[in-house]
């Protein structure tokens, strides 16, 4: 074929089409029996945050971003000048514009080669959606014929969807709204003059004029849409002129990557999803990745750091990250508020909380801190010194082995691991069995399942499941500890004072520190956030000298401090609040163990109701038997005083709603009988 051939090609082919128009029903055969390419190509994943913003987003086949944008998703000026420049007639045509393929024909005749294509956005989208190619006249029939059933099946405002989520615009970028995160760092519907300008230019020649590779390329392309624009009225001579001023992007931008772990779990749980809108709040996700790129600066190799936050009022996640960096240094791949690992002294709250609702102890229980051993088990404090007698507050705050083992053995493993579940974790047991080691971490949970277990405390007792996806299914809570217990316990943990250097707030906050100096952990809540910081090595090794007191508490106050510019207060006192202020009962006054192991013979004893026993209710009374132990009798039903001078043996507590229900009674000397029933 001569140089005139493509032309002359182009020329028949209006002529064809042209004299295709007075036979309608061929025509209309033909466009019916075409055999189409699929209408719905593969997008991205995205992944977004709380306000809508993307948060990570995931390539399709072949690696190629292509991003969904419909037409009320783009800036309308930016729409304005792309039909100006490609398709004036868009609205009106059918797909082929034969004025448009006439004056192309004309013009390439004229120059003995093809200068311009005539083609209409409809039959770009048809060559796009088919990677057809644009030289020969047999391609381009096959456009048309394409761009006309295309016509024939969608909308014009479908059609163009089409287009902007297909155009290239240089490397793997297809779609305006990829192009514009990757050159200009922003979504596509506030774009300038000079933006809108190069993304007109950029599909027409995408490797010829990549700003980052041929910037020369790509300003000639832009000036030319910018003057042309400006010839037609769509822009001002004066926007024109400032928009010819304005810079090219000099390199290509990374996609956002925020949340990298909990997006691959979202993905995970959703494979089918092609948008996930996570509850994470992306100001203060990004925020907190950078706290946490921070916080390693000049710290072994191997070590790596977790963060998680929630507003434990509605159990949704605001951030959660997973390590220092989404790279392999540092094992930052794995996601480390998800691995199960020793959580330290962190469950000491949970076991006071526990030990102040069943009647054993009240923060001003005089506890005692001496040696002591179960059998071969004798548990020692951090220091390895004894304090002698002390308040249980000040034991927690000093968060003093022996007395919380102590407790643990009254209140028994067993019904610790049950509160843990209650409060939606899923402790793992190195033993399969729960012991006294329990109080100081013998058990595995992850990260996330710690600041689980206090958003329950800091949401007075009741378990707050955490939730990072929006708008789901709400689940089902219980009761982990009375409102009175938690209240406790948070105003306890408020007393702490805070780490060397940190803001005088106050924050309800534990520390922990495994054993073996392997994890370094500190969970804090004030009246509406939780959050907790864990650091360590992912691989399970020793740090030595790692103390959540040092490493991972001061962490946590910066991230209250980039969370929001003041704490809320905890809430007030509960109404029934348990002895606050008042003279404490004899059993109350010092602590007994329940499990000693010279118990009194003598001690009183629940004849009736059993431990653990469910028990009918009648009339909302509850039948009391008592054996041994000395009168006068002191009787507490869920850590509140319900009578003392108690004499009898055999009564009945009344007043009852069904539900678990604590009963104590103490005798004349302070020794005390205690069971935790189900009422029916």
């Amino acid at each position: 074929m001569t140089r005139r051939g493509p032309a002359l090609g182009l020329i028949a082919l209006v002529a064809v089409l042209w004299g295709g128009a007075f036979a309608r029903d061929s025509v209309t055969q033909w466009v019916r029996a075409t055999e189409m390419p699929p209408l719905h190509p593969a997008s991205s994943v995205e992944v977004r945050g709380r306000m809508g913003g993307l948060l990570r987003a995931y390539t399709v086949e072949d690696g190629i971003w292509r991003l969904g944008a419909g037409p009320e998703e783009v800036d309308p000026r930016f729409l304005a000048m792309l039909l100006a420049w490609e398709d004036r007639r868009f609205a009106e045509h059918a797909g082929v514009d034969l004025r448009a393929l006439l004056r192309a024909g004309w013009h390439s005749l004229r120059a003995g080669r093809v200068v311009a294509g005539g083609s209409t956005l409809t039959m770009q989208v048809a060559r796009l959606l088919e990677d057809s190619g644009t030289g020969r006249w047999p391609g381009k029939l096959r456009q048309i014929r394409v761009a006309l059933a295309l016509e024939a099946r969608l909308s014009k405002a479908e059609i163009l969807d089409l287009y902007l989520r297909l155009a290239p615009y240089g490397g793997n970028i297809e779609g305006i709204r990829a192009a514009a995160l990757v050159w200009f760092g922003k979504e596509p519907n506030r774009l300038t003059a000079a933006q809108a300008a190069l993304l007109v230019a950029l599909p027409q020649a995408p490797e010829a004029r990549r700003p980052d590779r041929a910037p020369r390329g790509a300003e000639v392309a832009r000036d030319r849409v910018l003057a042309r624009m400006a010839a037609l009225g769509v822009l001002s001579r004066g926007e024109a002129d400032a928009a010819l001023q304005e810079p090219l992007p000099q390199r290509r931008r990374e996609f956002p990557q925020i949340a990298p772990h909990l997006a691959d779990r979202a993905r995970a749980a959703h494979p089918e999803a092609l948008r996930l809108d996570l509850t994470l709040d992306e100001g203060a996700q990004a925020s907190l990745e950078q706290l946490a790129q921070k916080a390693l600066q000049g710290r072994a190799d191997e070590m790596s750091i977790a963060i998680v936050v929630a507003d434990h009022q509605t159990g949704e996640m605001l951030a959660s990250v997973g390590s220092g960096g989404f790279t392999e240094a540092r094992g930052g791949y794995v996601d480390m508020t998800q691995a199960p690992r020793s959580p330290g002294s962190t469950l000491k709250p949970l076991i006071y909380a526990m030990a102040f609702d069943q009647g054993l102890a009240h923060p001003d229980t005089i506890l005692p801190d001496r040696p002591v051993a179960f059998g071969s088990y004798a548990p020692q404090n951090f220091d390895r010194q004894f304090r002698g007698e002390l308040r249980a507050a000040e034991a927690l705050r000093l968060s003093l082995n022996i007395p919380v083992v102590l407790m643990t053995e009254s209140l028994g493993p067993a019904r610790v691991m049950a509160a843990l579940e209650r409060a939606g974790t899923r402790p793992r047991l190195p033993g399969g069995k729960p012991g006294l080691a329990l109080a100081l971490g013998g058990v595995g949970l992850t990260l996330e399942e710690v600041v689980q277990l206090y958003a329950g405390l800091a949401n007075g007792g009741r378990a707050q499941p955490l939730i990072w996806a929006r708008n789901g299914a709400e689940r089902e809570t219980s009761r982990i500890v009375s409102r009175g217990a938690a209240w406790h316990v948070g105003h306890i943990l408020a007393a702490m004072p805070p780490p060397a250097n940190a803001p005088n707030a106050r924050l309800a906050y534990k520390t922990g520190t495994s054993y073996g100096h392997r994890d370094a952990w500190a969970i804090g809540f004030d009246g509406q956030h939780v959050a907790g910081v864990w650091m360590g090595r992912p691989d399970g090794t020793p740090v030595p000298g790692a103390f959540g007191g040092d490493l991972a508490a001061p962490l946590l106050f910066e991230v209250f401090q980039r969370l929001k510019p003041a704490l809320a207060p905890l809430g007030p006192p509960p109404p029934e609040t348990l002895l606050e202020g008042a003279v404490l009962p004899p059993n109350l006054q010092r602590f007994r163990s329940r499990r000693a192991p010279f118990a009194d013979p003598d001690a009183p004893e629940l004849a009736f109701p059993p431990d653990a026993a469910r028990v009918a209710l009648d009339a909302g009374r509850l039948s009391v038997k008592l054996r041994q132990g000395q009168a006068p009798f002191t009787v507490m039903v869920d850590g509140r005083v319900w009578s003392t001078g108690e004499r009898r043996r055999e009564f009945e507590v009344e007043g009852l709603e069904r539900g678990f229900l604590s009963l104590s009674v103490i005798d004349a000397t302070g020794r005390a009988a205690r069971a935790k029933v189900q009422l029916d």
